[in-house]
């Protein structure tokens, strides 16, 4: 396609995820007090007792519920926007890269959400009974519902992005981009660039924040790595572990 259509097709898919966006925010928004009162009750038992949320400001208010509003409507038009996302780079694709299309957007929908799920059982409670103890060894805690209620969204959207971690991993292996030897064999590097990457998205600077989300993206690393050699084996036999992405292509022409 010349530039000016891929322009084009650019600006109407994303008409497509604003709009989407902005009518799945509008309806969320009247919901948000039921929607606030869930997200806090992770944290309800670490919080300070007799603790209420705080609204310092006139617009306060409004600027939460619409915050909330957008994070929540953002999450129901995450299959939209991944959608519109591939399939915007549809057309560059192969016949048989394609048909990974719809697994890809399963796999990354499922893998986010199941981030969050994992982010809001585990580490809500872990995170801000540790941030709140630093507090009340020598002060009161006032509990500021945009500070509370920005960092959670924050964990939230984190882990549910840090949970893609396998999908990245699996694609780069079986498509040899980063063979599967390189990722093996220069293990000690890769878990020392997850700890520094980990300690530089965690929003609150906490330390347990920081351990748990390594504990978990080095977890999810392996079974990364398990899967695609699995994979990888099952296609071209043990001996595509060792294959660069040069000799990956020429195995693919052989076999069209």
């Amino acid at each position: 396609m010349p530039l000016f259509d891929h322009l084009s097709e650019f600006r109407r898919r994303l008409t497509i995820v604003v709009v989407s966006l902005i009518a799945a925010a509008i309806v969320v928004y009247f919901a948000t007090p039921t929607l606030i009162s869930i997200m806090l009750d992770p944290i309800r038992g670490v919080l300070p007792e007799g603790s209420e949320l705080t609204v310092i400001s006139a617009l306060g208010g409004f600027t939460i519920r619409f915050k909330v509003a957008l994070f929540f409507g953002a999450i129901v038009c995450t299959p939209i926007i991944l959608w519109e996302v591939l399939g915007f780079f549809l057309p560059a694709l192969t016949e048989k890269e394609r048909k990974w299309v719809l697994p890809t957007i399963a796999a990354m929908v499922g893998l986010f959400f199941l981030g969050m799920i994992f982010c809001y059982l585990v580490i809500q409670k872990a995170a801000f009974g540790w941030l709140v103890e630093q507090i009340t060894q020598f002060a009161t805690a006032t509990v500021n519902a945009e500070d509370y209620l920005s960092i959670m969204m924050l964990l939230e959207v984190g882990f549910g992005i840090a949970f893609q971690l396998p999908l990245i991993i699996f694609y780069l292996s079986i498509l040899h981009v980063v063979p599967y030897r390189t990722f093996r064999g220069q293990w000690r590097y890769v878990y020392v660039g997850l700890l520094i990457l980990c300690g530089v998205v965690t929003p609150d600077a906490s330390p347990i924040t920081m351990v748990l989300m390594y504990a978990v993206m080095l977890a999810l690393y392996e079974v990364s790595l398990a899967v695609a050699r699995r994979v990888i084996i099952l296609r071209n036999g043990k001996e595509a572990l060792n294959w660069t992405r040069e000799e990956y292509a020429e195995h693919a022409l052989k076999d069209d």
